[in-house]
């Protein structure tokens, strides 16, 4: 039996058939059934002058009179004989082909264009010729003169006509007004006149900058590109986190350029009705089209892209400072003394646990509406008005190819994963540039550029020290912070901005205004102790992560917090640098445990959540375990699940420890290491609670200076040094642990300096 599989046939070729091509039922008795209804009109033609004539005898008479339309029909019927013996007999072709094929030959030298031309106006005059042989026999003269009667015939039915028309345009009115109307708005064009904006005035980006120049030399200068072959790239995707100055890009581009600015605004494209957007695009586009050819160019600018093409999948970009779940905001702020690397882990997390990556949905502006985008942005070389496609085409000319229109397209997203593939290919978008947080250098240069504006007694290395303090600051959020603190020097009577303006404005945004309670004496301490262990925990073991303030001051979503900033602008992370972070969130269970003789408050729950993540992630997918696997691979793959197995004898192996035993495990260990370091700095735990239940508030500096025990910018430490005033705070905690099982206030009144 031979393996090989059959052949495949592929259509024949035109050129190399033996017979003809077969005709449609439609081609071949087209023009049969036009000879006889032309030839039956004519016979009711003739009964209608003379009501005496028979059926048979106006069927003789007009076969007499009109024998040059049977001749016609003959002529047509063995002209589909032919073509039929043709497309069934190979000799019979053949031969038709040796000694007529020079016609075939001839008429192929011209164009499909030409020849489709030519078959209409001979087709054309066909039909004029019969209509005025048919007007003939209605009016009683002769074809030519009963040709000019009919616009007569037709100017007189006008009046009924017009009222038809009337009616359906009316209403065909109505309905194109209504989507005209529903299709305006939403776009904003500003003119060179208009635009201020430079590239002078976008701080921190030099380098997405350095390659928007570069796009803009091809939109004013094409030629340098096009003379060589290549074409200038008509699209720009400018991703990152909000507020990082994606817009101002764009509207700097055509500030640049001096050309118009078109801003497409997110939910233009949202509408009741499916095709409006449509509309709006194709207006749109004709609005762009006009003004590349006025100005030599054009930009527009998509802001929040995803929303044309919305498929619901989370970005993994954007990261937001000391962003958590809110379940972390149960006591202290959760995350707030992680690490950068270990809160934006956290949250990534809980979105996929939560279910947050399927949630989005269609996006706002409908796939009618993202189709026609993708059509305008790739198919702008059609010929376009209506002179260049109908009259020309009509006239048997061919359109004349549309001129290039300059147009750069910049689109800005938070959620570059959001948008289709099919608008992200080059040739739609042909450069995708990350507009992420500014380094330290660009966030000097923000501040110094907004502190330009106001005034301020800042020296350079406060800015400095301030754009070290706030290490994922956008432009937007430096703005607002200095506004912030222009508002609160207003508030005390002064118009020029000093540090603490800026400290107290960079608290209030990053943590919201505090609420204007007070704690019980016994809840305070607590509270106090919770932080001191968190903060002296970080102090001890992490150099990576910074204190920037620890307070005990309620907030809306939690009861203290320590805030954390990474000294320097580091792009990797290490082992040993999230089990400091997993020692900074056990801080809190070890502490309270040790100081409240084994007890602990509910409000460490967030703790333990972001010490279980990191261990987990730690454990399963980043290397920095007891096993090298990765346990996403292995559950994508169903191998090696966690526990036990059986082999093929029927007795029970284990496999591999549970990946839940083994973060246990780690935790358990990271615990007892918690618990050590704790007890060795127990003096220092409570010096730091004593000075936060005194001031509340406590600048990094403050904090570290109460722990090492010397002096700070506000807080002096040295006090703690005093062996008579740890024993007065002993004390006090003594009592207050005694008050906390009673439930009652405690005995002892808090120390003071």
């Amino acid at each position: 039996m031979s393996s090989l599989e059959p052949t495949q046939m592929s259509r024949t070729r035109d050129s190399d058939r033996k017979t003809r091509v077969h005709l449609s039922i439609y081609d071949r008795s087209k023009f049969l059934i036009l000879f006889v209804a032309v030839f039956f009109i004519l016979v009711w033609a003739s009964l209608a002058d003379n009501p005496l004539l028979s059926f048979g005898d106006a069927v003789n008479e007009t076969s007499k009179t009109r024998n040059w339309l049977l001749l016609l029909f003959c002529l047509e019927v063995v002209r589909q004989f032919h073509f039929l013996i043709s497309e069934l007999v190979s000799p019979y072709h053949g031969v038709w082909q040796k000694y007529f094929g020079a016609v075939d030959s001839l008429l192929h030298r011209l164009s499909d264009w030409t020849r489709y031309r030519l078959s209409r106006v001979i087709k054309t005059c066909l039909a004029i010729g019969l209509l005025a042989v048919v007007l003939g026999a209605i009016y009683k003269e002769t074809p030519i003169r009963a040709l000019f009667f009919a616009p007569k015939a037709l100017w007189s039915a006008m009046p009924m006509l017009g009222q038809l028309l009337f009616g359906v345009f009316f209403v065909i009115i109505q309905f194109g007004a209504m989507f005209w109307f529903l299709s305006r708005g939403g776009v904003d064009t500003y003119f060179p006149d208009d635009i201020r904006t430079r590239f002078t005035d976008v701080w921190g980006q030099d380098h997405v900058l350095n390659r928007i120049r570069e796009n803009l030399l091809f939109l004013e200068k094409p030629e340098e590109i096009e003379k060589h072959g290549g074409y200038v790239p008509g699209g720009i995707l400018l991703w990152g986190p909000p507020g990082t100055g994606k817009t101002l890009m764009a509207e700097s581009m055509a500030g640049e350029t001096g050309k118009p600015f078109v801003f497409v605004d997110p939910g233009a494209f949202t509408n009741m009705f499916f095709g409006v957007g449509v509309l709006k695009v194709k207006s749109l586009f004709r609005k762009l089209r006009k003004l590349a050819l006025r100005y030599g160019g054009v930009v527009v600018f998509f802001d929040e892209a995803d929303s044309l093409g919305n498929r619901g999948i989370i970005s993994s970009g954007g990261q937001q400072r000391n962003s958590a779940p809110a379940v972390f905001g149960s006591t202290c702020h959760g995350g707030a003394y992680l690490s950068q690397a270990g809160s934006a882990a956290i949250v990534r997390e809980s979105f996929v646990v939560g279910g947050a990556a399927g949630a989005g949905g269609g996006g706002g502006g409908g796939m009618g509406t993202l189709q026609a985008l993708l059509t305008e942005l790739s198919g702008l070389k059609k010929p376009r008005g209506f002179f260049n496609r109908i009259v020309r085409r009509t006239l048997g000319m061919r359109p004349k190819n549309p001129p290039k229109y300059r147009i750069l397209v910049v689109m800005a997203t938070n959620m570059p994963e959001a948008l289709d593939e099919a608008l992200l290919r080059p040739g739609r978008i042909d450069r995708m540039y990350r507009v992420g947080y500014p380094s330290k250098a660009g966030r000097v240069r923000t501040y110094e550029g907004y502190l330009a504006k106001v005034s301020h007694s800042l020296s350079e290395q406060e800015i400095d020290k301030l754009a070290t303090i706030t290490p994922y600051a956008t432009g937007a959020s430096i703005k607002d912070t200095i506004n912030e603190a222009l508002i609160t020097a207003i508030r005390n009577g002064r118009t020029s901005i000093t540090w603490p303006d800026v400290v107290k404005a960079k608290q209030l945004k990053e943590l919201g205004p505090s609420e204007d309670v007070e704690y019980i004496e016994r809840e305070r301490h607590a509270v106090a102790v919770h932080e001191s262990c968190h903060a002296v925990m970080a102090h001890r073991v992490r150099q990576h992560m910074a204190i920037d303030l620890a307070t005990i001051e309620k907030g809306s979503d939690y009861l203290g917090m320590v805030a954390s900033i990474p000294p320097d602008d580091q792009f990797t992370r290490w082992r040993t640098e999230y089990e400091s972070d997993i020692l900074v969130s056990l801080a809190s269970l070890a502490g309270e445990r040790m100081f409240f003789d084994g007890d602990n408050s509910s409000g460490v729950s967030g703790d333990l959540e972001s010490a279980t993540t990191i261990a987990s992630l730690m454990e399963g997918h980043w290397g920095m375990g007891m096993t090298i696997s990765s346990h996403a691979s292995n559950r994508r793959f169903e191998v090696g699940a966690p526990g036990g197995g059986k082999t093929q004898d029927g007795s029970v192996a284990e496999i591999r420890r549970a990946l839940s035993d083994r973060i246990e495990d780690n935790l358990s260990g990271l615990l007892v290491k918690a618990e050590e370091l704790l007890r060795e700095n127990r003096q220092q735990v409570l010096a730091l609670a004593h000075a936060l239940e005194t001031h509340k508030t406590l600048s990094g500096d403050d904090v570290a200076a109460v722990i090492d025990m010397e002096s700070g910018p506000i807080i002096d430490g040295r006090p703690y040094r005093d062996a008579d005033l740890m024993a007065r705070i002993e004390e006090y905690h003594a009592a207050a642990v005694v008050a906390h099982h009673e439930h009652r206030t405690p005995d002892v009144v808090i120390p003071l300096i």
